[in-house]
């Protein structure tokens, strides 16, 4: 066995060495650090000298060692993330040519009283920074036994709208849960909704309930709708629409809208509307789940109206209806990436009692708001709208976040339009649809940089009627939501340049200057990642193979691009959370690349890249067929061999930043690496390194944070002021949705509740739960 180890280890280490030689060649003729080559060369050497059993592999291996600490060093200084990949494994090898069995294979030989002083320096190194991390995501005890008030009045214990207000605050007025009593939280009920679709479609739960009255409303991922007790989580009523699923490739529903007809009585005096994965909207009496008869042809409203002949999976919607002044307005979910003239982008309003058709918003017409004529069509392949809208009763203004036109990677054939009012957000009068306003985020957009999160609005002292966007980019714009101009300042600065051909760019982009940035640090070689030198080597060559010259760099056909931020964000749709009581919002962010590249269209004809179609439910954040444009796209994150991303943890944060000044408040690493891990495998081991999450936040009066959103199967709550993590609850699944909170009568509590779905995308899991906390009662 003593033998066999000590091959084996050789074999390892000479293995290690020859895998190290042939990347940090190639490292090295790319113009990146020579060091991997120079390490690999003594490894291999060491391991020739251990098998002709000379004592001197011992020393030269440990002279290495020695030498290795201080380039890591030079190179990251004492950041133990960084220092992890370049330490870890080489010194393991050293300690085992310490071992009675090493030392026995070379035969008698002296102590070495410097690798007795290195390895335990190079042990606390690694060891200080791992135990530093597990503190920072400890839970402290907050156990007591004393109550918050209850609400002030009725209406504040409802959550009557998705984000609770009508302009996606996600804030809480509730203050009974507070920072003394997180602690007893625990669990008071859980529904399950049960088996969705026909198990082709992936899932993933992400409403966010509503509660209105006695009644906690919600929507599955196939679209059901369903009225639950919010005391007990007891179904009340459900409702099955028969979403026709074919072709869908992902069962979503992220919310319900909820409306009292003024000056009405009986059925359907309170409604329910949803929108469906097969394009429909439909209004339900929110007492019994029954439809409403009155409501276009028994209950619903077709929404492929107008929109011509719509491929199966190409078209539906995915968030709640905004309501205004009596009128539904939606827009809907395009495929990406697939081909040119895809399904409009057009925005509708429709009446919340009759279902009749009040004013559309197209695009390629922004200055026709009828229904198109008999035969014709909105504009196909125009900027859609998915995300979930926001709106002001006293302006009477919508204000829609949009996407891009089809297909997201090249803009060659945009019209001008196109480039209007693409990732933007836009204010739309509520009585007419006509565009009071636009502001956009990113000028022809090339990267797939839409604008995922629900714009927030938020009031200020001064008489500030603010509107804060958050984008893909990490960039945060802060307008005044009557006008549209900035409240905090924007730059336009100069971008990289170099398009393929037939492309245009932007010369500038807008930067949000008063406002942190929530990108994550930018991508160097220096900054690659990996759990060994080996896969960090791999990831230092994929970045000198690549182009990049920071973020906004175009697509290449010669080279793949690093994309920084990903499609994934800096901020994807969870958006963000203000609590207006102390002044701040909480944001919680991404910080992993993409790594992207052009395909001509020769080329990814030989390769049989086609877009997806109802038998073929293809991955969007796959090859991107981009039929009819001169080139597909190749798109996907940027990860080591290991299916780790190559960036240096952490990947993912929560911050507060201070809405007067702009300044970050605080920052704390999001997630721990229990639930994930190389080759998609979960380590079981919480340390906190910062994870991929989509999901939102809710603040609450008492000073509270509540968020699931990470990879990682949990529920925290976080103080608001100072960021402090006070509790923590595991979850059966990733919670990728946002909670909500509210008051029940019945016992006199204030609930949370978290869809704790999980997301196949951010391989979080898979439940369908609907799980509840509330302290115990008394």
């Amino acid at each position: 066995m003593q033998r066999f180890l000590t091959i084996a280890f050789l074999f390892i280490l000479a293995m290690t060495g020859a895998a190290l030689v042939w990347l940090g060649g190639r490292l090295l003729l790319l113009g990146g650090s020579p060091w991997y080559l120079v390490s690999g060369l003594v490894m291999v050497v060491v391991a020739i000298l251990g098998w002709r059993r000379i004592a001197a592999s011992v020393t030269l291996y440990w002279t290495f060692l020695a030498a290795n600490l201080g380039w890591a060093i030079w190179e990251v200084g004492l950041d133990g993330w960084a220092l992890a990949p370049r330490l870890a494994m080489p010194m393991c090898m050293g300690l085992y040519m310490l071992t009675p069995y090493y030392r026995q294979h070379v035969g008698k030989m002296a102590a070495l009283p410097g690798a007795r002083l290195l390895w335990p320096g190079l042990a606390l190194a690694l060891a200080g920074s791992v135990g530093l991390a597990f503190w920072t995501d400890r839970t402290p005890a907050a156990t007591s036994d004393i109550w918050g008030p209850a609400p002030a009045r009725a209406t504040d214990g409802d959550w009557i709208a998705y984000g609770n207000d009508r302009g996606g605050s996600r804030f809480s007025p509730l203050a009974q849960i507070s920072p003394a009593n997180v602690g007893n939280l625990a669990p008071a009920w859980t529904y399950r909704t049960g088996k969705l679709g026909d198990g082709k479609q992936g899932t993933a739960f992400q409403v966010n309930p509503l509660k209105v009255g006695n009644r906690l409303f919600l929507c599955a991922g196939n679209n059901d709708v369903i009225a639950l007790d919010p005391e007990t989580g007891r179904q009340l009523w459900r409702h099955n629409p028969r979403t026709d699923l074919k072709g869908v490739y992902g069962l979503v529903c992220r919310g319900v809208t909820y409306y009292r007809v003024p000056q009405a009585a009986g059925a359907c005096a309170e409604r329910i509307y949803t929108a469906t994965l097969d394009a429909r909207l439909i209004a339900l009496d929110a007492a019994t789940g029954r439809p409403c008869p009155g409501f276009g042809r028994k209950g619903q409203v077709d929404l492929k109206a107008g929109l011509g002949n719509v491929d199966k999976g190409y078209y539906f919607v995915t968030s709640p209806p905004a309501l205004m002044r009596g009128r539904l307005v939606l827009g809907g979910w395009v495929t990406d990436g697939q081909k040119t003239r895809e399904p409009s982008g057009v925005i509708r309003a429709f009446d919340a009692v009759t279902g009749d058709f009040a004013w559309a918003f197209d695009i390629g017409r922004p200055d026709d708001h009828e229904l198109p004529s008999p035969g014709a069509t909105f504009t196909p392949g125009t900027p859609n709208s998915w995300a979930p809208m926001s709106s002001d009763e006293a302006l009477g203004l919508v204000y829609a976040p949009t996407g891009n036109a089809t297909p997201d990677y090249f803009g060659g054939h945009r019209t001008a339009n196109d480039d209007r009012y693409a990732s933007s957000v836009i204010a739309l009068d509520a009585a007419t649809g006509a565009v009071r306003w636009s502001f956009q985020t990113t000028h022809h957009d090339l990267w797939d940089y839409d604008v995922p999160a629900q714009p927030t609005l938020v009031d200020l002292p001064g008489g500030v009627r603010g509107l804060l966007q958050p984008t893909k980019r990490g960039e945060i714009f802060f307008l005044d939501r009557a006008t549209g101009k900035p409240i905090f300042p924007v730059e336009e600065r100069p971008v990289p340049q170099g398009a393929v051909a037939g492309e245009r760019l932007a010369r500038t982009q807008p930067y949000s200057a008063a406002m942190p940035s929530f990108g994550g640090p930018r991508p160097t070689e220096k900054g690659m990642w990996g759990l060994t030198p080996i896969d960090q080597a791999v990831c230092r060559v994929r970045f000198r193979q690549a182009r990049f010259d920071g973020d906004m760099t175009p697509l290449s056909t010669e080279h793949p691009t690093i994309t920084w931020p990903g499609y994934l964000g800096g901020i994807d749709w969870g958006g963000v959370s203000v609590d207006p009581k102390r002044g701040l919002m909480i944001v919680n962010n991404n910080q992993v690349g993409n790594y992207n590249r052009l395909i001509p269209r020769a080329e990814a004809d030989r390769r049989g890249i086609k877009p997806m179609n109802a038998v073929h439910m293809g991955d969007v954040g796959g090859p991107a067929a981009q039929q009819g444009v001169p080139y597909a796209a190749q798109i996907a994150p940027f990860l080591s061999p290991l299916a780790i991303p190559c960036q240096q943890p952490p990947y993912g944060r929560i911050n507060a930043v201070d809405l007067k000044t702009g300044k970050m408040v605080w920052s704390r690493i999001f997630g721990t690496s229990r639930d994930s891990g190389p080759l998609a495998l979960p380590t079981f081991v919480p340390i906190p390194m910062g994870v991929p999450n989509i999901g939102g936040s809710v603040a609450t009066a008492s000073g509270l944070t509540f968020i699931g959103a990470t990879q990682e199967h949990a529920f925290r709550a976080y103080d608001t002021a100072t960021g402090r993590l006070l509790w923590k609850a595991r979850l059966p699944a990733g919670g990728n949705a946002s909670p909500s909170s509210y008051w029940s009568n019945a016992s006199g509590r204030q609930f949370v509740v978290i869809a704790a779905g999980g997301h196949g995308a951010m391989l979080s899991g898979s439940s369908d739960q609907l799980i509840a906390y509330a302290l115990p009662k008394k």
